[in-house]
């Protein structure tokens, strides 16, 4: 069962888990994503303005296709409450044929 489309993770962090969890079920309605995993608290430090910042973020693993992401993209960028989103791609090199079908399958827009 090999997948007609290239399968890719999208990382995006939430600044806690009810935004997270909307964001999730946005992306999954819109069949932009076949599955959202939504991670606990962490802290994420980083330079922002010429300041070193702490806070605390919730992170989203988004399952989706390549031939998706400029929509997904488009949609986290929409309704993140951030000026500035985190939104990094990275590319599937294997993994179940089932499962990367089943992507597949779920982020159909037809």
């Amino acid at each position: 069962m090999k997948p007609a489309h290239e399968a890719i993770i999208v990382f995006t962090t939430l600044p806690d888990r009810e935004q997270a969890i909307t964001l999730a079920e946005a992306l999954v309605r819109q069949k932009l994503a076949a599955c959202v995993n939504i991670g606990a608290p962490s802290t994420s430090v980083y330079r922002w303005r010429e300041n070193i910042e702490h806070g605390s973020e919730v992170l989203l693993q988004a399952k989706t296709r390549r031939d998706r992401y400029a929509a997904l993209q488009s949609a986290i960028v929409e309704l993140h409450p951030y000026e500035l989103p985190e939104v990094i791609a990275v590319p599937v090199t294997d993994g179940l044929p089932e499962y990367l079908a089943w992507i597949d399958q779920c982020t159909d827009d037809s």
